[in-house]
């Protein structure tokens, strides 16, 4: 999972990474390359499931942020995504997006003032632009395959081209191609392009120390007017979460500094990794045993067998059947022999649906 975070220039987009992952970029204002960090995603139940199997090594999920380095020239000002930066986005699994809120004389703002709202339109436009783009050129590319294409070469360049078209004239009335109706053979068809606008966001805006009482009606601000389906928001004070994170407390110590601070509820990694996990709507199935346990991401909805080949390709295509158990009826029951006794260990197929939670052992054959 790759999240990619941009923003404005002096946005404070690498301070958010250094609290999403517990690093130490340079906060400068301009960077010639990306940073990449990941952050482990924190899990409870992985560490009461240490405590009882006694691993050789336990493995939590993990999110990869890309911090991306200096926008293009005008970004911001409908002049467009481009080059080695919309490379960058195409790859990544989701964007994240920071806004300014906070004031500092030192640090100007490109547009000369001060308004998160307003940023966020923006950077949403510049997005909506690219795709724009990427749409016009492919229906060119269409137009152009018409000169000699028979029978059902015509007839696929045909649905592509009415395909393309809907979709952009309603990216041109501002509506988002993850907010647009598609059937599964046009996802796809629109698979290969990588629209920016398709993709999970998240939108997070970056709050001073001195707007530590403003965050709550920030937030309410962002559910009102930005958070959608597949878009999550915060507001966080990233100077204090960056500052936070890289002390290296405990929880126990974190959260007394935190009230300390007047700083309230999770910390900035945990709040960034929440809102990742939710934008790509993921949840995590476990494996257990004396050699390791471990914490598997895997999209909502998935099926057993396409979950085994998370762990391996060959369970995947081996897949017989998969032993699971909840989390809960283990600790209840503390040992697997428990679990087997009382009934509760489940022989689950190939189109099982994988819950949050679930352990699971793969039964395969190759």
């Amino acid at each position: 999972m790759e999240i990619a975070i941009i923003g404005l220039p002096q946005c404070g987009k690498t301070t958010i990474f250094n609290a999403a992952t517990r690093g130490a970029a340079e906060v400068v204002a301009y960077a010639n390359k990306p940073n990449i960090g990941v952050a482990k995603v924190p899990d409870g139940r992985l560490d009461v499931l240490e405590g009882m199997f006694k691993p050789k090594r336990t493995v939590y999920a993990e999110v990869t942020y890309l911090d991306i380095p200096a926008a293009p020239e005008g970004l911001g000002k409908t002049q467009g995504i481009s080059g080695e930066y919309l490379n960058f986005l195409q790859r990544a699994d989701a964007i994240l997006i920071v806004a300014r809120a906070f004031e500092d004389p030192s640090v100007p703002h490109v547009a000369e003032s001060i308004d998160a709202f307003r940023d966020i339109d923006n950077m949403l436009y510049e997005l909506t632009f690219a795709d724009l783009e990427i749409l016009e050129r492919r229906l060119k590319r269409v137009d152009d395959s018409f000169k000699g294409a028979r029978g059902t070469e015509r007839d696929a360049l045909t649905k592509e081209q009415a395909t393309l078209e809907r979709i952009k004239a309603e990216l041109e009335s501002g509506v988002h191609v993850r907010d647009q109706t598609v059937t599964e053979d046009e996802k796809r068809l629109l698979s290969g392009f990588q629209l920016l606008t398709s993709k999970p966001l998240i939108v997070v805006v970056n709050a001073g120390e001195d707007q530590l009482d403003q965050i709550a009606d920030m937030e309410t601000r962002l559910a009102t007017e930005v958070e959608g389906s597949n878009i999550k928001t915060a507001a966080l004070c990233g100077k204090v979460e960056m500052e936070l994170a890289q002390m290296g407390q405990d929880a126990e110590e974190e959260a007394d500094f935190r009230a300390t601070m007047g700083v309230t509820g999770e910390s900035g990694l945990n709040r960034m990794i929440s809102l990742s996990y939710a934008a790509l709507n993921l949840i995590s199935f476990l494996t257990v045993g004396e050699d390791e346990c471990r914490a598997w991401p895997i999209t909502k909805g998935m099926a057993a067998q396409q979950a085994a080949g998370k762990i391996h390709t060959d369970l995947e295509r081996g897949f017989i059947r998969g032993e699971v158990m909840t989390y809960d009826d283990l600790c209840s029951c503390r040992t697997l022999a428990e679990v087997r006794k009382r009934g509760l260990l489940r022989q689950e197929g190939k189109t099982y649906t994988v819950q949050d939670g679930d352990i699971m052992n793969i039964l395969f054959n190759v």
